[in-house]
């Protein structure tokens, strides 16, 4: 009756925090997706949510039913821990996928950079630490689990701010429409990637109009680069028009070499340009799914008030695009996350030298079998 009793109240207490925390995430994500802490808020939100679903199904006191969702729980830690196991190989599998696909450029080699590194790592440990290495750079190498840690739950939440970015609520009303550009092909054909986020933005527009609403104006934003013909601007909007979008509702930005100059430069051609009866219009930013995040912190950097849509992209390419959107946005941060890591590691190292110097001190030793003598007494 007791246990009964307690499960009544941690059910009813856990589901209460759970809207509680539901409501704090939905508040700061909807108010603004483009905050890195919108994903601790939803990760507290679902790791009390998974306990409160525990807690309900313990509360049928349905016997089979528990059986099979003990299973099914058993089933799913199993393949996380599968594939965490085996992640090196993964990483290196989709490094053969992509070196045959695509351009062996360095930044489409980074599933291989890193699938190599875990391999490294984990002989390195294996073979070397704690076994010929010296104590004090031992010491120093228990540093790189913590750090490793601090990379993973960074990246974990990287991961989570992505894939909530992808459900912003869209509402078809926008002025105007920014796709950004990538690379051309031979310096003059728009890609396959670029060309799915042109048909994205056409597609937005279309169905916009469709709810009655005006046509936006598109703004192609990208600039000549030193092996291009032609400014990928151009080449977007020559795309866009032969795919039947009027060419009176383009407008070019042809300067921009980086994602914030494409923010910061658009905004610009869009405050010379609006002459709307709003105070400030509506803008929305097109690129790949993968980059759409990073893209909205851009437009944060920028002042620009807009919010992005991704368009699709092959997902065998998704590893490796997202560790270079990750690496990208930790040098973003990079003051915080230094002083985070270098506060981090003087803890590990001082504290492991002082283990290290108690251990190994006979004086300490004899002053704690003192002190138990004299307790025993």
């Amino acid at each position: 009756m007791a246990v009964a009793n307690w499960l009544d109240q941690a059910t009813l207490y856990t589901g209460l925090a759970t809207l509680v925390l539901l409501g704090i995430f939905l508040w700061s994500w909807l108010a603004e997706p483009r905050r890195l802490i919108n994903g601790i808020l939803f990760t507290g939100f679902f790791v009390v949510f998974l306990l409160e679903l525990a807690f309900l199904i313990f509360w049928t006191r349905n016997i089979v039913f528990i059986t099979i969702m003990g299973f099914i729980f058993i089933i799913l830690v199993f393949m996380i821990v599968l594939v965490l196991a085996f992640l090196w190989a993964l990483l290196l599998w989709n490094a053969i996928l992509v070196w045959k696909r695509e351009s062996h450029t360095l930044s489409n080699m980074l599933t291989l950079f890193l699938g190599i590194g875990l391999v490294l790592l984990w002989v390195v440990n294996l073979v070397a630490v704690n076994r010929f290495l010296p104590n004090w750079l031992n010491m120093i190498l228990t540093v790189l689990p913590f750090v490793g840690f601090y990379l993973v739950v960074c990246s974990y939440n990287f991961l989570v701010n992505t894939v909530l970015y992808q459900f912003v609520p869209r509402h078809y009303r926008a002025d105007y429409l920014i796709v950004l550009g990538a690379g051309l092909i031979d310096g003059k054909t728009v890609s396959r990637l670029l060309g799915n986020r042109i048909e994205r933005a056409l597609r937005f527009a279309q169905k916009q109009q469709r709810k009655g609403r005006p046509a936006p104006k598109i703004i192609f934003s990208g600039g000549q680069g030193p092996d291009e013909q032609l400014s990928e601007a151009k080449a977007m909007a020559d795309y866009a028009v032969a795919h039947g979008w009027d060419p009176r509702l383009v407008l070019l930005e042809d300067r921009s070499t980086t994602t914030l100059e494409n923010m910061t430069f658009s905004k610009q051609l869009i405050q010379r340009d609006y002459h709307g009866s709003r105070s400030q219009p509506r803008v929305k930013f097109f690129t790949n799914n993968y980059h759409a995040f990073r893209a909205g912190l851009y437009a944060r950097q920028a002042g620009l008030a807009a919010n992005g849509v991704g368009a699709p992209t092959r997902l065998y390419f998704l590893p490796n695009a997202l560790i270079r959107e990750f690496v990208a946005i930790l040098i973003m941060n990079k003051r915080r996350h230094f002083w985070i890591l270098l506060t981090i590691a003087i803890l590990i190292v001082g504290l492991a030298g002082l283990v290290y110097a108690l251990n190994n001190s006979s004086g300490f030793q004899q002053t704690v079998v003192d002190f138990f003598k004299q307790i025993n007494k």
